[in-house]
């Protein structure tokens, strides 16, 4: 279910290293590969009146796992979109409640 929302690296870039940063990522989360989605927004970035780079930034939406499995997550994260001879890459996380998502009108909580 984690989905991971990259802006700031290219499709390309992410083709490179979706295969095993998703195989690390499913180990940590305890859970198949197919449960992952990374998703590459295309963005412009302006500043100073000009078109730049995008920094690149990765969201990841998920239902929490707590502290010490986020931190891991996103040192997994990090060091795979570093490889790609990128310096610098920010994580963030947004949490899912299971009580406000649905998948086919069905509620992920045991909430009646």
């Amino acid at each position: 279910m984690p989905q991971l929302i990259v802006r700031g690296v290219t499709p390309e870039q992410m083709c490179t290293i979706s295969t095993p940063l998703v195989k690390e990522l499913a180990e940590l989360c305890e859970c198949d590969n197919d449960n992952f989605m990374i998703e590459c927004i295309h963005t412009t970035s302006v500043f100073g009146g000009n078109v730049v780079e995008t920094y690149p930034f990765i969201e990841v939406a998920w239902f929490e796992r707590g502290k010490e499995v986020r931190d891991k997550f996103a040192d997994i994260v990090t060091k795979h979109v570093r490889s790609l001879d990128i310096p610098e890459v920010e994580v963030a996380f947004t949490v899912f409640q299971e009580n406000s998502y649905y998948i086919n009108g069905e509620s992920c909580s045991d909430e009646e």
